[in-house]
């Protein structure tokens, strides 16, 4: 893999008129690897529980910060604690709609896979962008892909895809994915504001993954995972899901599909 000499992550932010807020500081795991188990921490604080139990991404996930971590961005505030971070991992990818991998869990798994195959990336994958709450509002999301893309511009790759989860959908379970990213505010941007933030980036959408992560326990696990009661099979809206989620009591099982919608920025 390339990297275009000489430049920086801030330098690439800094082309494009963008800085880190005053009183941050932006860098890598490669630059900063003790904060590895920061990070580690950090990224689990804001997903309900039921989302850190996907099996694909468990298997593999210590091997971004091992063997990537140039691509494992985090903002530092003066304070010395991370405020924020954004993951990511490199693939091959053809530019096609049809190539885009069938939701986050087979993006992860082919990131896995060239690496392992010594493939030659062109494309980085968003993993995960995750900032503290207490420091919402002052743009940190923004500035986080923003980061990303820049990393990617930095590693000579052609484009960034994500499979975003959007904020707001766990408000409107039961509308599906494709219908609800479509759904804008009066200005015309994204209703969704995670959404808006990759468009306003100059990302544009495309196809809708409403199976992007499958996740799935036995019925006491869902109801230890939730906080709730599940005393019958049937389908169950859940805090924190963009979907619902189908317990069968009779084979003990729950299963949750994470509904995701494919963004694109074309850096080429």
């Amino acid at each position: 893999m390339v990297r275009t000499p000489g430049r920086t992550l801030l330098d690439e932010l800094r082309v494009r008129g963008l800085d880190v807020p005053k009183g941050y500081q932006l860098t890598t795991l490669a630059e900063r690897p003790e904060q590895r188990e920061a990070v580690e921490r950090f990224g689990s604080r804001v997903w309900p529980e039921f989302m850190l139990k996907d099996a694909i991404s468990d298997r593999d996930w210590p091997r971004m910060a091992e063997e990537l971590p140039e691509y494992q961005l985090l903002l530092i505030a003066d304070s010395g604690r991370v405020s924020a971070v954004a993951r990511s991992m490199p693939l091959a990818w053809d530019g096609t709609i049809e190539n885009l991998p069938r939701g986050w869990d087979e993006q992860f798994v082919r990131s896995i896979d060239d690496l392992d195959r010594g493939s030659t990336p062109d494309t980085l994958g968003a993993i995960m962008i995750v900032s503290d709450p207490a420091h919402r509002g002052i743009g940190l999301g923004s500035l986080m892909v923003s980061a990303m893309l820049a990393a990617a511009r930095l590693h000579r790759l052609r484009a960034l895809i994500a499979c975003v989860r959007p904020t707001l959908l766990e408000r409107y379970p039961l509308i599906p994915v494709a219908s609800y990213a479509r759904w804008t505010r009066q200005d015309g941007l994204p209703f969704d504001p995670w959404i808006r933030i990759h468009v306003r980036l100059g990302g544009r959408l495309s196809r809708p993954e409403p199976k992007s992560m499958r996740i799935s326990g036995s019925v006491a696990d869902w109801e230890s995972w939730t906080g709730m009661p599940l005393p019958e099979s049937g389908r169950y809206v859940v805090p924190g899901a963009g979907a619902i989620v189908a317990i069968d009591r009779e084979n003990d099982i729950g299963t949750y599909f994470d509904p995701n919608v494919w963004i694109i920025h074309d850096l080429a």
